[in-house]
C-alpha cells in the first residue's frame, strides 16, 4: 500500500473527528447556545448538508486541478473552518461554520478516495479504502472520546481548537508527504463522467449507503443523552463508551476491508443484518447500562465492517467516473448521516424518547438489506448475460462492461 494512501487516513482523522465528535458535545453545546437538544443535532445535519452538497460539486469544480494542490488547498479551509466554529458568538454562526468545514471536508474525502484508488490495482480497492476509513474509525477510538473529555472539562469550544490543531499537523503532512499525482492521459470530461447516475447499480448503490449509514448514525448522534437519561450512566462515562464505539469501528474496517475484496455482497448482507439486530436490541435493553454499552461496541463494529464493502461497490459499478464515483460515495454517506440525526430528532421531539432514535435507525437499515438484496438479483442477472454473451457463437459476443453499467 503506497504511504500517499497512509498519509491520506492520516488525514482523514482530523476530519473524522470533526464530523462525530459533536456526539458526545450536543449537551453542552445545547446549554451554551440556549437551544434543545434535538436543534443542537441539527448541527450533525448541517455538516452532513454540507458533505452532501460539497462533495459532488468540489469533485466537479477541481476535476481538472492538480490533486495536490487541491487536498492542500481543503485541508487549509477545513482548518479555518474549525478556527470560526471555536469563536462562534451564536447558533447561527456555528451553524455556517459546520457547513464550511463539510464542504472542504467533503472536497477532501471525493479527491483523496480518488487518488487513494488510482494508486491501488483493482483488486486492493477495498483495502485502500479501509486505510482511510481507518482514519474515521481512529477519530472514534481517540477524537470523538478526547472531545467529549476535553467539553466536559475545558468547554465545548476545546474541543474545536483541538481539531484545528490537528488539521495543522494534516496540513504538513500532505505539503510534505503527499506526491505530486501526474494528470491523467486523458482528461477527465464532466459530460463522460455523469453519465453514471443513468445506471440502475449506481443508484442502488447511493441509496444503499445512505439508509446504511443513516440507520446507525440515527441513534449515534443522540447516544450521549440515551446514557445518561436512559440508561442511567454518569456523564463521565460518555466519552469512555463512545471510545468503545470506535474500537469496534476499527475492528470492523479491519476484518472488512480484509474480506470485501473476495466477498463483497456477503459483507454488505452480513453487516447491514447485524446492524438492524444491534439498533433492535439497543432500542429494547437501553435502560441496561451494560447491554447499552456492549451493544454500542457492536454496532462499531458492523458499521464500519461494511463501510469499505460499500465504498468498493461505488467504484465497481461507477468506474468510469472515477472521480465522481468518490464523491457520490461521499455524499451517500452523508445523505445518511443528513437523515438520521433528523430523523432521530424528530421522534424524540415528538415525545418518544431518547431510545426512540434506536427504533427509527432499525427501520433505516431494514431498508438496506432491501437494498442489497435487489442490488445483488441484478448483479447475478448481468453475470449472467455476459456468461450467456460470451459463450454464443451467434454475432459479436457482449461487451460485459457495457452490460455490468445496465
Amino acid at each position: 500500500m503506497p504511504l500517499a494512501v497512509y498519509i491520506l487516513g492520516l488525514s482523514v482523522f482530523a476530519l473524522g473527528t470533526s464530523e462525530f465528535m459533536l456526539s458526545g458535545l450536543l449537551p453542552p453545546i445545547a446549554e451554551d447556545m440556549d437551544v434543545s437538544i434535538p436543534t443542537a443535532g441539527l448541527l450533525i445535519s448541517a455538516f452532513a448538508i454540507g458533505m452532501v452538497v460539497g462533495a459532488p460539486l468540489l469533485a466537479v469544480a477541481t476535476l481538472r486541478l492538480p490533486r495536490k494542490t487541491t487536498l492542500v488547498a481543503l485541508i487549509s479551509l477545513f482548518g479555518l473552518g474549525q478556527v470560526a466554529g471555536a469563536l462562534a458568538p451564536n447558533y447561527a454562526v456555528l451553524f455556517a461554520s459546520r457547513v464550511v468545514s463539510a464542504l472542504a471536508c467533503a472536497g477532501f474525502w471525493a479527491v483523496g478516495a480518488a487518488v487513494a484508488i488510482a494508486m491501488v490495482p483493482v483488486g486492493a480497492r477495498a483495502r485502500a479504502m479501509a486505510v482511510m476509513i481507518g482514519g474515521l474509525s481512529i477519530a472514534n477510538v481517540l477524537g470523538v472520546p478526547a472531545g467529549a473529555f476535553l467539553g466536559e472539562h475545558l468547554g465545548w469550544r476545546s474541543a474545536f481548537w483541538a481539531v484545528g490543531a490537528a488539521s495543522a499537523i494534516a496540513l504538513v503532512g500532505v505539503v510534505t508527504r503527499i506526491p505530486r499525482i501526474p494528470p491523467p492521459e486523458t482528461r477527465p470530461r464532466l459530460r463522460a463522467e455523469l453519465v453514471i447516475y443513468r445506471d440502475r447499480q449506481v443508484l442502488l448503490s447511493v441509496l444503499l449507503t445512505a439508509l446504511a449509514a443513516g440507520g446507525v448514525f440515527c441513534a449515534f448522534s443522540y447516544l450521549a443523552p440515551l446514557l445518561t437519561d436512559v440508561s442511567g450512566l454518569d456523564e463521565g462515562w460518555v466519552s469512555g463508551v463512545l471510545a468503545l464505539f470506535g474500537i469496534g469501528a476499527l475492528i470492523g474496517t479491519y476484518i472488512g476491508g480484509r474480506v470485501a475484496d473476495a466477498h463483497l455482497f456477503g459483507v454488505l448482507l452480513s453487516g447491514v443484518t447485524a446492524s438492524t439486530v444491534f439498533l433492535t436490541a439497543l432500542a429494547l435493553f437501553a435502560s441496561s447500562p451494560a447491554a447499552t454499552i456492549a451493544l454500542t461496541f457492536l454496532l462499531g463494529v458492523s458499521c464500519f465492517y461494511t463501510a469499505p464493502a460499500l465504498n468498493a461497490r461505488m467504484f465497481n459499478v461507477a468506474g468510469a467516473a472515477p472521480t465522481l464515483a468518490g464523491a457520490t460515495t461521499t455524499a451517500a454517506f452523508n445523505l445518511g448521516n443528513t437523515g438520521g440525526p433528523w430523523l432521530g430528532g424528530t421522534v424524540i421531539d415528538a415525545g418518544h424518547g431518547y431510545a426512540s432514535p434506536a427504533w427509527a435507525g432499525a427501520a433505516m437499515t431494514l431498508l438496506a438489506l432491501a437494498t442489497v438484496a435487489l442490488s445483488l438479483r441484478l448483479h447475478k442477472g448481468t453475470s449472467r448475460l455476459v456468461a450467456g454473451g460470451a459463450g454464443s457463437d451467434a454475432g459479436a459476443p457482449l461487451d460485459a462492461k457495457a452490460v455490468s453499467s445496465r
